[in-house]
Parts: structure tokens; C-alpha cells; sequence
């Protein structure tokens, strides 16, 4: 029988460019080379830095593949040809990265995963505001949304997660000094991204997601699926439940259920709920809005379910029946369009419903002032 084995993920995470994670997989690949094991490079990086650079030398360095697109050419990572080598590791930088239209696959790590599947060990480079579950967190903290986003269940499949830790201070002193950037860039980047307080409270954020990452190794605990069981396993392994709408709001939501989930070892649900025998009467725009939703949902690994009837009762119905702990929920404007799913706000029937199953509602929080 063949049983062929899956390649271990290993990620190099830190809070922001420039605290030494390529450098740092780059030390290590020279570390196993040396040891005899077959390495190469499937994509690096450099962004000028020329120490990394330098760190670059003596290892096999895999080809980037040339995609035009639109009258340009753009170089990949030649996913193909990594596979057709087929080292025993293989070192990819900016694992979050999206890849150009036309290519085979839209994101870089699901290049990486298919380089998992044919059993040869990768060892990447991410930074802690491209996990999806923190977007409207890294959102508040610096006033940018981060476009390239990797799936938290990515992150918690890794074989090891190590921190890259640099202080805020020691940061900004290689930024001004032309370690990270070139001087124009470090200017506007000192501008932007890489102020102190947003710098400090990223690094929290990824010393907490670091320690989170490292209990849940040392417990090997993974959230369960939900059941209709016993009060007491109900209460041990928490089940949320997410309810999706057309409100643009809800992919916060999701975001927010999924994480406060994983971080309590529970299990996480979404529903969407559309009026029954009357899908025609729900405006396009509405029903693409709740799909996208649906879709977000799946793929952060949702168990995802499309329910028919009158929204608060069918929703808090399967609740109960699911024995659901905490229930996510959005208020949508006053004034929002996305009313066509439902005759009226359902938010406040399911408060009056659901008074045995703890209700949060999600809002947004106001970006943090710049100083």
C-alpha cells in the first residue's frame, strides 16, 4: 500500500519587515546543508537588504518562473520545477504572498501546500498581520488593511512556529539606518506602518498568538465537532455560532467568532438562513454579498449550513439543538440594503429568544488615531 508521507511545515513568524525572519530560514538552510540534508531555495526575497543577501550565497537557489500579464512579465515561484527536483527541504520566503492571474494557483501557500503533499518539508516566512482571524485588529492598530491573508487553520496545522522577536526600538534603529528599506522608503514607512505604538502592540499581538501557538502544541488540543451530547462536554469544549448575512459587517464577525473559538478549544459554526419559497424576492446584490460570506466562512474552515425560514427562530433553533454556547451576530444599519434576505432587523428577536445562549454583537472599532 502506498502510504506516502506529507511534508512538516515550519514557520518562521514575526510582527513586521525587518526583524530577521529570512535571515534567520536562510541560517538554518546553511545549518542542514552542512549537515548533509538536500536544501534548496524555492523563493527568496531580498528586498536589497544586503546582509540577507549575502546570507543567500552557497545554497541552491530554485529559478523563478516568468508569467505575463497584461503586456508584463512577473517572476513566480516555479512550483513545477521545485517538484521535479524534489529536495528533502525546501526554504520559501513571504508564504502570504498573492500570486499574479494566470498563475496556477492564486496564493503562495497553496503552492506550498501541494509541495507538502509530495512529502518534501517546507520552511517559510510570514508575519503575524497576514493571519486572517487578526485583519480588523491589524486594521485598528495600524489604519492599513492587509489584502494577503493566510487561513488561521494554515498556521495551526504547522508542524513549529518560531517567533523571530526584535524589540520596536532596535527595529527602527535598522530602519534608519537602511537595513530594511532604502532612506525614501524607510521615510514613508516611518510615516506609516512602522510607528512605535503600532509596532509595540503588533509585537503583543504575535508574542500572544506565539504563546497560544505553543499551548496548544504542548496540550494537543484541536477544537472538536460540535454534538448533541451530554451539558458537560458542552461546557468543556465551547461551540460558537456565527450568523451570516448580506451586512458587510459579517466577515468581521467570522473573523472574530473563529478566533475567540480556536483560542478556547471549541468548535466553530456558521448559518445562513433565507426565507423559504422566496429566493427570487432576495435582491442579486444581497444574495452575492451572503454567498462571499459563506464562501470566507468555508474557507477559514467553517462548518457552514444555508437554513430556510423565518431567520431568528430557525437560527436560535439550531442553537439549542447544537447546544451553542455564544452566538455572533452583526446590527446592520438603519439604513442597509441588504434588508432584502429579511423583512426586519433580526438581532433583537434573537436577543428575546435566545436568553439561554450568550449573544455578541460585533461592531467595528475606530482605527487608532495617528499621532
Amino acid at each position: 500500500m502506498n502510504t506516502k508521507r506529507r511534508g512538516k511545515l515550519k514557520i518562521f513568524m514575526g510582527y513586521a519587515a525587518g526583524v530577521g525572519k529570512t535571515y534567520k530560514m536562510l541560517e538554518e538552510a546553511h545549518e542542514l546543508l552542512s549537515e548533509g540534508i538536500d536544501v534548496v531555495v524555492g523563493y527568496f526575497e531580498p528586498h536589497g537588504r544586503q546582509h540577507t543577501i549575502a546570507r543567500a550565497e552557497g545554497l541552491e537557489i530554485i529559478p523563478r518562473k516568468s508569467i505575463e500579464y497584461r503586456g508584463t512579465c512577473f517572476e513566480e515561484m516555479d512550483t513545477d520545477r521545485i517538484l521535479r527536483r524534489r529536495p528533502q527541504i525546501c526554504f520559501v520566503d513571504e508564504f502570504p504572498h498573492s500570486n499574479v492571474p494566470g498563475s496556477p494557483r492564486a496564493k503562495r501557500w497553496e503552492d506550498v501546500m501541494v509541495i507538502l503533499e509530495a512529502g518534501i518539508d517546507v520552511e517559510t516566512t510570514m508575519n503575524i498581520q497576514h493571519l486572517e482571524s487578526l485583519n480588523d485588529q491589524i486594521r485598528h492598530i495600524t489604519n492599513i488593511t492587509v489584502r494577503e491573508t493566510i487561513p488561521d487553520w494554515i498556521v495551526q496545522k504547522a508542524d513549529e512556529v518560531v517567533m523571530v522577536d526584535l524589540t520596536p526600538r532596535a527595529l527602527l534603529h535598522r530602519l534608519e539606518r537602511g537595513v530594511v528599506y532604502k532612506p525614501e522608503q524607510a521615510q514613508r514607512a516611518l510615516q506609516n506602518f512602522f510607528r512605535e505604538p503600532a509596532l509595540v502592540a503588533l509585537r503583543e499581538l504575535a508574542l500572544r498568538e506565539a504563546a497560544h501557538e505553543v499551548g496548544q502544541r504542548l496540550t494537543g488540543s484541536e477544537p472538536e465537532p460540535a454534538r448533541a451530547d451530554s451539558e458537560q462536554t458542552a461546557e468543556a469544549h465551547p461551540r460558537i455560532l456565527v450568523y451570516l448575512s448580506a451586512d458587510p459587517k459579517t466577515a468581521m464577525a467570522i473573523r472574530r467568532a473563529k478566533r475567540v473559538s480556536d483560542f478556547l478549544g471549541g468548535q466553530c459554526l456558521a448559518v445562513a438562513v433565507q426565507p423559504a419559497g422566496a429566493v427570487d424576492k432576495v435582491a442579486a446584490s444581497a444574495r452575492e454579498a451572503l454567498e462571499k460570506h459563506i464562501a470566507f466562512a468555508r474557507n477559514l474552515q467553517i462548518d457552514s449550513r444555508m437554513l430556510q425560514g423565518e431567520a431568528a427562530p430557525v437560527l436560535v433553533d439550531f442553537a439549542r439543538q447544537n447546544r451553542i454556547t455564544q452566538i455572533f451576530v452583526v446590527r446592520p444599519h438603519s439604513r442597509a440594503r441588504w434588508l432584502g434576505l429579511i423583512s426586519a432587523d433580526p438581532v433583537q428577536e434573537i436577543i428575546a429568544l435566545a436568553k439561554d445562549i450568550q449573544i455578541v454583537i460585533v461592531s467595528d472599532r475606530d482605527p487608532v488615531a495617528r499621532s
